[in-house]
């Protein structure tokens, strides 16, 4: 197998090394790849990707290690590894990601990005870029700074009444009202202490700032409503009010979309929202907090069919994928400014606000957010308004009225895959929850004697799908037939073959076979046995099978 990628990426860079690569090139590459991605550069290798080694001034490995080392600012470590491909030297130097910016020792500062057509490039670093950089892997908070040219006349007193108002509505942190203007803005970090005095930081402008200071201090911010029908706009409006303002202005617009009709479930008559109310008011505040203010854009609100997409320019912080969205320690790449709206109220105070999301989704029957359209530049996502599955919601109104609290995000995010995937072993659900299988197994046991799953098998073949009960009461027990239906002629298609080979076939291999449990494999061949499919052989231990 060739143990070097076939193309350039932008995390794999080729180097031609057969006139022996000037130093300067070499460390101009590995400094535009930790401004980058990080990612592997392959020393001895043609840009089309043909191997064609090393030159014997390059083949002291720990030698190059150390000239990266000391031609960079600041000092960068790197590991370099020798490969040996159709007999010629090849030296893959492993690059680490960089949060802070890394110059050559001349001052030179690239970064690694993606084309137009998909081909790397190294292209200027430059300064205005750092910052959003920095944030992005926590070392600074931008949030937190003083705007430059700010001045304590740029906050406006309604804003500041709004924020009160906004405490007492989302019933925020009350020992915030008790306090003067100068403690509030204090306490929110709202003000930064300067030589000069206190002056509004950007947590400041964007929730108590004027709009005219908003918009000559920070021309970064801005929100955008729109409604799409097909391909046609019919509603596009943006706003550069402060933050708090402009949520309430978004809410207004969405709140005589966000249609609403109710079902009867036992005594009572439950409200069944297009979009569930918290889901909403999280993923636009999560938009608006964790956004790049340092990037051009608008936080867009895009109404289109039945989905509700929410994207803000800057991607997930260093840390966040999309494999871990559900586990990951909350990581706000604006941190003063997440801090203040949970002490408001406005978003959910521990910070997982993405499971508020997730549970207004599926608890009504709907698909999973989508995050899926998210890259390196912005975070996109989407949100499910089709009808909600009013039989699912009346199951889980139900589980919860009967253990007295709600169901776990985990528990629905499992319900959700098995409706999707019909049947899955735990490693697989546990790959939907984002967790280790070990810690859904309770998860899962749980559902299973609620009577909301089923198990089929056992050990690790151990699998399971909705249970024939809730099969029924979504109006699905065709769904539950075709499942067990599946698993009996899988079984039968499996014993017949060992029969064919070993001539017969006893309960012991049954149950390893198909990984079912003693009394499982007791009931399967008693009914191949009655379906005259097998006879049976023998008496209790010495009993075996073969076919009729």
């Amino acid at each position: 197998m060739r143990p070097i990628p076939s193309s350039e990426s932008l995390t794999c860079e080729f180097k031609s090394d057969r006139k022996c690569l000037p130093d300067r090139d070499l460390i101009e590459a590995v400094v535009c790849m930790a401004n980058g991605e990080g990612g592997e550069i392959y020393l001895g290798v043609e840009d089309d990707g043909r191997v064609t080694g090393l030159h014997q001034d390059h083949r002291f490995l720990d030698g190059l290690a150390a000239l990266i080392a000391n031609r960079t600012q600041p000092m960068l470590r790197v590991s370099v590894e020798r490969l040996e491909v159709n007999g010629l030297a090849v030296a893959r130097i492993s690059v680490p990601k960089c949060g802070q910016p890394v110059a050559t020792s001349d001052g030179l500062l690239k970064r690694r990005r993606l084309q137009a057509n998909g081909q790397p490039e190294c292209v200027p670093y430059l300064p205005h870029e750092f910052a959003s950089r920095q944030a992005s892997f926590g070392l600074l908070d931008v949030s937190a700074q003083a705007v430059a040219g700010a001045l304590a006349s740029d906050l406006d007193p309604i804003e500041r009444a709004r924020l009160r108002q906004f405490i007492e509505r989302f019933n925020g942190d009350r020992a915030l009202l008790e306090l003067d203007d100068a403690q509030l803005d204090a306490a929110l970090g709202l003000t930064v202490r300067t030589p000069a005095g206190y002056l509004p930081s950007l947590t400041g402008l964007l929730l108590i700032g004027n709009e005219a200071s908003l918009r000559a201090l920070v021309p970064t911010h801005e929100i955008a409503f729109q409604i799409l029908e097909g391909e046609e706009v019919r509603f596009n409006e943006f706003s550069r009010a402060p933050l708090l303002r402009a949520f309430e202005w978004v809410e207004t617009l969405f709140k005589p979309l966000n249609t609403e009709r109710e079902f009867q479930s036992g005594l009572f008559r439950v409200p069944v929202p297009r979009l569930d109310q918290r889901a909403f008011r999280e993923a636009i505040a999560n938009a608006i907090t964790h956004r790049d203010y340092a990037l051009r854009g608008a936080v867009h609100v895009r109404l289109s069919g039945e989905s509700l997409t929410i994207s803000n320019p800057g991607g997930f912080v260093e840390g966040v994928t999309l494999n871990n969205l559900l586990v990951t320690e909350p990581r706000p790449r604006n941190p003063v400014l997440a801090d203040a709206l949970k002490r408001i109220g406005l978003v959910e105070r521990t910070g997982r606000g993405v499971d508020l999301i997730y549970r207004g989704l599926l608890r009504y029957g709907r698909h999973v957010p989508d995050f899926s359209l998210s890259d390196s530049h912005s975070v996109v996502l989407s949100l499910s308004l089709a009808a909600a599955d009013e039989a699912f919601l009346k199951v889980i109104l139900e589980e919860e009225a009967r253990g007295h609290k709600e169901l776990p995000v985990d528990s629905l995010i499992v319900l959700a895959a098995l409706r999707e995937q019909r049947r899955a072993s735990s490693e697989q659900l546990a790959a939907f929850v984002q967790k280790e299988p070990a810690r859904i197994t309770g998860t899962i046991e749980a559902l299973v004697e609620a009577g909301l799953l089923q198990a089929h098998g056992a050990g690790r073949g151990r699998t399971y799908t909705l249970s024939p009960t809730l099969y029924g009461l979504l109006g699905e027990q065709t769904e539950y037939i075709q499942q067990v239906g599946f698993d009996r002629l899988q079984q039968e298609q499996l014993i017949l073959g060992f029969i064919a080979q070993n001539g017969s076939i006893a309960r012991k291999d049954v149950m390893r076979l198909c990984r079912l449990t003693t009394s499982q494999a007791y009931k399967l061949t008693k009914q191949l046995c009655e379906d005259g499919i097998l006879e049976k052989q023998g008496f209790r231990k010495d009993s075996s099978y073969r076919k009729r």
